[in-house]
């Protein structure tokens, strides 16, 4: 009787554990209204002919927030555990903050280079 009742239980569990989590249309339909709206903001950065620091600042901000609704809803990251989340996000970051390390050391050897040569006495050359 006992195996019965397990049975019963192993069978009535397994296709809602075999389904998986539903999340409802209308979460998808509203990512997708903000993907568009956030694409459209970055269109109109070149439509209003921004430039400089300002353009490049709010086209960056725009794709990673385009970035991080895909990959939190679509990739459905935003229900993994935690341990997941930081497997996969975790290197990008590590990535991201070595190129800025790397690129504000390319800054102080480019301007480090330019005193130098800018004062170093030039002797003995003569000019044709």
């Amino acid at each position: 009787m006992k195996t019965a009742e397990a049975k019963n239980e192993v069978t009535t569990a397994a296709p809602a554990e075999a389904h998986g989590q539903q999340h409802p249309i209308a979460l998808y339909l509203l990512v997708w209204a903000l993907l568009f709206v956030l694409s459209a903001c970055s269109y109109l950065v070149d439509y209003f002919n921004f430039q400089g620091n300002l353009r490049w600042s709010l086209i960056i901000l725009f794709m990673l927030l385009k970035a991080g609704l895909i990959v939190a809803v679509f990739m459905h990251m935003a229900w993994e555990r935690l341990a997941l989340v930081a497997a996969i996000l975790v290197p990008p970051l590590a990535v991201l903050v070595f190129v800025a390390t790397m690129a504000l050391e390319g800054d102080y050897t480019k301007l480090t280079r330019m005193a130098f040569f800018a004062s170093a006495p030039v002797t003995g050359v003569k000019a044709h």
